[in-house]
């Protein structure tokens, strides 16, 4: 297929890119780079632009007659859309009605939506299905949650192919070390504890240990970036006409995060120096995915099941990259 990746210079949609290509499709990137690199991605297969301007997204799909789309342009920080969310329903909402627009323009009708495990909100039961009711607790999750009844209602009027993913930690890098995580300001655990191991920070900061959990600290499902893209690949080919495809993405067990600390020193043979801090307001305890609808609908599962093995793909990746993809 002719592939239009939008936030394709990110973080998960740079490693998609990679892997669209290595299955043979065409690709190409349209990213505003507010929060991706053009380091993460080919020269020739991108354009940077924003998806409110209507015009160079018509150009873009009619030149490289564009059979589809893979949508992850959207910010994605939890305390930022508390505090801001008029940016999230603007950027999150109004440009994926934007880009939805343009393909109705160029007749194009297949579209894999980058979602979340934050429609749940805070879930009673673990692991999490997609049955699940979606009871988001912030601005970033109501604005995928927004997004999903709108695909939902186009694949019901339109017959439009549809699905939206909704994974839960994304974490590790490409494992050659080529891409990875570059976030400014970075907010996952992962590679917020590499830093602090090496010694690039002076701490890292816990958010409770009083949680009801084995060691008090929150559990959470942490799904390679890798795995991710081979799902948005599978699920942009088997995704019917008509069809909204509503499906988890993760490896069904889940890290607390004194695990995550204790790989890491494994790993990094540098121990994480800490301190621990109050909970933040709307962590859940677990959060653990039920994969088995993604197994049943798309033969797919996670290759890489061991939390280890994602934390040295991101520690070779922070190995060579130590300033992001400013060393490149």
């Amino acid at each position: 297929m002719r592939i239009l990746v939008t936030g394709g210079a990110g973080y998960i949609g740079s490693h998609t890119v990679r892997h669209l290509q290595a299955h043979g499709h065409f690709v190409h990137v349209y990213d505003n780079l507010s929060r991706g690199h053009a380091a993460s991605i080919p020269a020739e297969i991108f354009t940077q632009g924003d998806l409110h301007d209507l015009s160079k997204l018509d150009h873009v799909m009619a030149t490289n007659q564009i059979e589809a789309v893979i949508h992850f342009a959207a910010f994605a920080q939890v305390g930022e859309s508390t505090k801001n969310p008029e940016l999230y329903y603007r950027n999150n909402v109004a440009g994926t009605i934007s880009l939805v627009e343009a393909m109705k323009r160029c007749n194009i009708s297949k579209l894999v939506f980058s979602s979340t495990c934050a429609t749940y909100g805070n879930p009673t039961v673990v692991p999490i299905v997609e049955e699940t009711p979606q009871k988001p607790i912030n601005p970033y999750g109501k604005t995928k949650l927004i997004v999903e009844w709108m695909l939902k209602d186009l694949c019901a009027a339109h017959k439009w192919s549809c699905a939206s993913l909704r994974y839960f930690n994304a974490a590790g890098a490409s494992p050659d070390g080529g891409i990875g995580e570059d976030h400014n300001p970075e907010t996952h655990l992962i590679p917020l504890a590499l830093s602090a191991a090496a010694g690039r920070s002076k701490f890292l900061e816990i958010f409770g240990t009083d949680y009801p959990t084995p060691d008090g600290t929150c559990i959470r499902d942490y799904i390679h970036v890798d795995d991710l893209a081979n799902a948005h690949r599978l699920a942009l080919e088997k995704t019917l006409p008509g069809e909204h495809l509503c499906l988890n993405l993760g490896t069904g067990k889940g890290n607390s995060v004194y695990e995550i600390l204790n790989a890491v020193k494994d790993i990094t043979g540098k121990a994480v120096p800490f301190t621990i801090g109050a909970r933040r307001e709307g962590d859940p305890p677990a959060l653990v995915a039920s994969c088995k609808k993604a197994n049943l609908r798309l033969g797919w599962e996670a290759n890489y099941k061991d939390i280890r093995e994602i934390i040295t793909t991101a520690w070779r990746w922070h190995q060579s990259h130590p300033d992001g993809y400013k060393t490149r």
